[in-house]
Parts: structure tokens; sequence; C-alpha cells
């Protein structure tokens, strides 16, 4: 079986991480550069950079950021926001990125993820999928959470694995900040029958919600910000907890 990663994700607006409650209620989080370098050394698997405002202010991601932390830190790196093109998600690989994070781009128009995934490999290519639970169904939703696209979640997820999405960033909006747990149901559904790694977000508060979220489901790492920005759960006290109950991580 391979062995659950740990993943730490960095909001970033203005130049600064931030953190919400369900994509709103934004406040600030600390350096970004200085929160990615204590993660690594403190034995996060990956770092997810995730420029939230790219996309609604029509702009480019942060490229010297991702620079200066790339130079700086020795765990892959995904970063999303704002990548329209392959020649986006070029630059920011040649910035140091190992991989590239599509969002609303992506649902936008899906023949990005084949053109990006044919370039430089599926394992380049993480779709991100923000959902909201909605008149019983999971839907997507884009532009940072703000705008339903009316997607079964389920059914895009497909769509954007046939177009070549080697991996899944699954996020609850219903769940995002809130520290209740991870949306279980749903990641399991998803994890199921995806036949790429899913990574679950949204909802982290405690230990216990990380093995619950690998004892039941078939998530292939769990991803969270606010328990870590604020210090609530370091990394290796999380990562010694679920060793002690069995769960394999890296």
């Amino acid at each position: 079986m391979l062995k659950k990663r740990i993943i730490p994700c960095l909001d970033i607006q203005g130049g600064r991480a931030v953190k919400g409650v369900n994509f709103v209620g934004i406040r600030d989080a600390g350096d970004p550069l200085e929160l990615a370098l204590k993660y690594a050394n403190e034995g996060a698997d990956e770092l997810v950079f995730l420029d939230i405002s790219a996309t609604i202010e029509e702009r480019k991601t942060l490229v010297p950021l991702v620079e200066r932390i790339a130079a700086e830190i020795d765990i892959p790196f995904t970063v999303g926001g704002g990548i329209k093109s392959v020649e986006d998600a070029r630059r920011l690989l040649q910035a140091g990125a190992d991989k590239v994070s599509l969002n609303s781009s992506a649902v936008l128009r899906p023949q990005l993820i084949t053109e990006i995934a044919t370039e430089f490999g599926s394992q380049c290519v993480v779709v991100a999928v923000d959902a909201a639970f909605q008149n019983d169904e999971w839907v997507v939703f884009v532009k940072g959470g703000r705008e339903s696209t009316g997607l079964v979640a389920k059914s895009w997820i497909a769509e954007a694995i046939a177009h070549g999405a080697g991996e899944i960033l699954l996020t609850s909006i219903s769940n995002d900040g809130t520290k209740n747990g991870f949306a279980l149901d749903f990641t399991d559904e998803v994890s199921r029958e995806s036949s790429v790694p899913v990574i679950a977000s949204g909802g982290a508060g405690s230990e216990e919600h990380f093995e619950a979220l690998f004892n039941n489901t078939r998530a292939s790492a769990g991803l969270a910000a606010s328990i870590f920005h604020d210090g609530l759960i370091p990394i290796p006290q999380l990562k010694k907890y679920l060793k002690d109950v069995n769960i394999q991580v890296r």
C-alpha cells in the first residue's frame, strides 16, 4: 500500500498566506516563504501554493514568489491560480514548481488539461475541484468558490481524468476551515471511482480527522491549512499519531 501524504496548503492573496472559512472571511496567516520553509523542515511531504485571487483579478500567478519558495525547499511543490495556457504552466514549472493546479480554467476549457499533460506529462497536472453540497448533490464551484457551475462534481472529475489529469485536489467548500472534519462520504465516493490519486481538503481540525480520512476513504493525501498555520497540530506530531494508529505515512 502506498504511504499517505500530509500536505500543507498556502492560499496566497496579495503576496501573503491567508485563510478563511467556507472560502470567505479571509484573514492573514503569515509570510508564505517562512511558512513553506517551516513545513519543509517539519517533514511535510508536499506543498500546495494556490494564488486564490489570480483568476478573480485576471492576472498571472506570482512567479517571483514561486521562484523564491522553490529555491528554499526540497519537497514537491504544486502551484495554481490564473493558469490559462501551456505557456503559463511552463513559466511556473521553470520557476521551480513540480506540478501545476488547474481549476476555473479547466472547467472553462477542459482541453487545457490535455494540452499541459501532453507537453509536460500527466504527473504535472493537478485538477483542483471545489465542491459544495447543494440540493442533494455535490456541485462544482469556480472563481475561488464564488460561482456555481452547475456541474455534478463526480461527472466533472471523470471528465478531467479523461482529459489527462494526473491527480485530483478535492476540496469541500462546505467543510473548508470549519475544523469539523473532512467530507468523508464524498471523498470516499470520489476516491473509489478515481483512477488517479485524490488529495482530500477541507475541514481538518484534529489528528483523528486524518485518521478517519485514511481509514474510511481511499484518499492518498490529506491537505490542510489553518491547523498548521495556527500551530494547532505540528506536522511531526500528526505523523507520529498516524503511525501510532497503524496508518503508514511517508
